[in-house]
């Protein structure tokens, strides 16, 4: 199971530096005939595809495997953790080529649409974290489960030291 996830997690790094570096020769070349808005707004949406579809044939890969279920389940949710910080692989490449041909690639319609896309799915998830109702609820949850996991540890220790202090158990009557 371990094996697989590093696995799978050492192809998602590779796959962020391929798309980095992909993402950022292809901006160069095409910045030799077009405008870097222009070219930015070309290679973005196919490279952030090209990242997810690779990311969702390492999902597939792992899904077809012999791992088991609960390793299917960790890949999965690893996918899901990890698809936008995939996505921003290629988007930081133009940002970075943008910082150093000082020009804003906020200009650029994909890195915006990319920028409000991400805002509206984070903001709400956010909001819902940080409100005090759900905040205090998940809070009070941990405190309960450390509570019996540390009830149930302390017990754990304690309890070889009251059986000696008790003496051993009275043989049965016959």
């Amino acid at each position: 199971m371990i094996g697989h996830i590093k696995r799978r997690l050492g192809q998602y790094g590779a796959a962020w530096v391929a798309a980095f570096l992909a993402t950022g020769a292809a901006i160069l070349v095409g910045m030799l005939f077009e405008d870097l808005i222009v070219v930015a707004d070309m290679v973005l949406p196919v490279m952030m595809a090209a990242a997810v579809l690779a990311l969702g044939a390492g999902l597939i890969a792992s899904l077809i495997s012999r791992e088991t279920v609960g390793t299917k389940l960790a890949v999965g949710a690893l996918v899901l953790l990890l698809v936008l910080p995939l996505m921003w692989a290629p988007v930081a490449a133009g940002v970075a080529i943008a910082f150093f041909a000082d020009r804003s690639i906020e200009y650029s319609q994909v890195y915006a649409a990319f920028q409000i896309g991400v805002s509206e799915l984070l903001f709400p998830l956010e909001e819902l974290v940080r409100s005090g109702a759900v905040f205090s609820s998940v809070w009070a949850l941990f405190q309960g489960v450390a509570s019996i996991v540390g009830f149930i540890s302390a017990l754990s220790n304690i309890w070889p030291i009251l059986r000696r202090l008790l003496g051993p158990e009275p043989a049965p009557a016959a």
